[in-house]
């Protein structure tokens, strides 16, 4: 046997554990998934009836699933652009060289790694009416306000989404600053001496430099927003009036309520469909930035 053959062989068992994973864990219920998604099924019944297709023209004609659809797409367009200002902003500020600076790192990727059911709960207490932390706030300043933020068709939405800016805040973060440390100093040294210093250097050099990791933060930032599912099914249950009544949710609800599994399936692929769709669009949008990039 060849060395070639014994490396290659030696490569294929270190893999292994890996793809086994993604197989059980992944490709097979992918699979199996897609499979029920064919069928008529309930869970409370037992009966499993071949249908086709038609659980996915049902599901893109149901006006509740297409609401649900339009409820995600709303909850990205307001919670992915706002959270990753707020990263980039947080990023710059720990990436300063001052003393101490490593446990402000800390304290802010600390959500990320907290249970996304306590980090809920906690959030429900901060949107109470009365005696939440934002009304007790602004009634120490006079403005005595009971707003009820969770149980409001206007204001559900943005308050659900503003809790995604503080709980996806650390693996941005974290990804902003790599991109920051990789800078070359010496693009800052030259642009000093043409004068771009403050906010000139920002827009100059720093965003410019972080296109790549942008591009990457907002592709994936936008996939998980699209998921979302554990902060509705505790704060809102997808209302009121189904106004949070996001993709996730409402899956779940087909599937463990309605127990219509074949169509929640169908719906599923209907999501992963509009994942795949929306991320090839920001490719296509951002192909000549990185092009230009690589390019510098």
């Amino acid at each position: 046997m060849t060395i070639e053959r014994k490396e290659g062989r030696l490569g294929w068992l270190f893999v292994a554990p890996a793809f086994l994973h993604l197989l059980v864990f992944a490709l097979i219920p992918i699979g199996y998934a897609f499979g029920l998604s064919l069928f008529k099924v309930r869970l409370i019944r037992p009966e499993k009836a071949f249908v086709g297709i038609d659980n996915y023209t049902f599901a893109l004609q149901e006006p509740s699933f297409l609401n649900s659809l339009w409820n995600s797409l709303r909850y990205a367009l307001f919670s992915v652009p706002l959270g990753i200002a707020v990263a980039l902003a947080v990023a710059i500020l720990v990436n300063q060289k001052l003393r101490g600076i490593t446990i402000f790192r800390t304290i802010y990727y600390i959500p990320a790694i907290t249970s996304g059911i306590a980090i809920s709960m906690l959030w429900i207490y901060v949107y109470l009416p009365e005696t939440g932390m934002i009304n007790s706030v602004l009634n120490l300043f006079g403005i005595y306000n009971k707003t009820d933020f969770l149980n409001q068709i206007e204001w559900a939405m943005p308050a659900v989404a503003v809790m995604s800016v503080f709980t996806g805040l650390g693996p941005r973060m974290v990804l902003f600053l790599a991109g920051l440390v990789g800078i070359p100093q010496e693009l800052y040294e030259a642009g000093q001496l043409d004068g771009a210093t403050g906010w000139r250097a920002f827009w100059k050099i720093t965003l410019p430099m972080l296109i790549p990791t942008t591009f990457f933060v907002v592709v994936t930032s936008t996939i998980g927003a699209l998921q979302v599912f554990t902060p509705i099914y505790l704060m809102t249950k997808g209302g009121p009036e189904e106004s949070t009544d996001v993709v996730g949710y409402h899956i779940y609800t087909e599937a463990w309520v309605n127990f219509n599994t074949g169509l929640a399936s169908a719906k599923s692929f209907v999501l992963l469909a509009a994942i795949i769709a929306i991320s090839l669009v920001q490719f296509r949008m951002m192909r000549g930035q990185l092009q230009g990039y690589s390019a510098a």
